[in-house]
């Protein structure tokens, strides 16, 4: 494996000098520094996690064995829990995030009661083709956001168009209670494009505080962001 450009070797040789299975973990390790989303004992719910790197920085945020939490990956790859970093509190579930159900999700939190942190690292297979790729990225974050906050009912605003487009990527789920805990925390990945905002403006609705990232992990030539949401309304 290598990567391209100096500044990305630099992140590259890092994260395996520090025992991570893949880059992406610098990235978690810099949201978590600037937004503390995950704390000592937490229900950590990692979409999209292959290659597991973010199944490890979210178990070390976990805090002692005593202190509890639990951290759960799902992906449609069968991904095998690493060795460094993890400990008993972490599993993997192979499924389908754009099939999954609700209520399948909440039977994978502690007693059925929902997650406090909610990771989404889901991105398309880059195709080259600009609006194909970002049109599947909304649609993976609009997934991973009905998720963690319910049944997604929009009212006349200016970020309901944008909302509108992706709502059949919710569908079909009778369940209208989301999986994340009040004052819960959400990461949401995007290409970067035009409807970002008008999720960021829906989210702001949800949650106490949002914001965006771009990691300095992220290699120079991706227009990936991260979403962050804090404090579930």
């Amino acid at each position: 494996m290598s990567a391209a450009g100096g500044t990305a070797d630099f992140f590259y040789r890092e994260s395996q000098r520090l025992g991570y299975v893949a880059r992406s973990a610098l990235k978690l390790i810099q949201t978590q520094k600037q937004h503390r989303l995950i704390t000592p004992g937490a229900a950590v719910l990692d979409l999209g996690c292959v290659p597991g790197a973010w199944l490890q920085v979210a178990c070390q945020n976990l805090g002692p064995l005593e202190k509890g939490g639990v951290v759960v990956g799902v992906d449609v790859k069968k991904v095998k829990v690493p060795s460094a970093h993890c400990d008993s509190r972490v599993r993997t579930v192979c499924a389908d995030v754009m099939t999954m159900m609700k209520q399948q999700a909440r039977a994978m939190s502690p007693q059925e009661r929902g997650f406090s942190v909610i990771l989404s690292d889901m991105c398309p297979k880059i195709s080259g083709i600009k609006t194909r790729d970002e049109a599947i990225s909304c649609e993976l974050g609009m997934r991973a956001l009905s998720l963690a906050i319910g049944k997604i009912k929009v009212k006349e605003s200016d970020y309901s168009d944008t909302i509108e487009k992706y709502l059949s990527s919710t569908e079909p789920d009778p369940d209208e209670d989301g999986v994340l805990r009040r004052g819960g925390n959400l990461v949401l990945k995007f290409l970067e494009n035009e409807d970002v905002s008008g999720f960021g403006k829906f989210c702001k609705v949800k949650f106490q505080k949002v914001s965006l990232l771009r990691p300095k992990a992220t290699r120079p030539s991706s227009r990936e962001t991260y979403m962050i949401c804090e404090g579930l309304r």
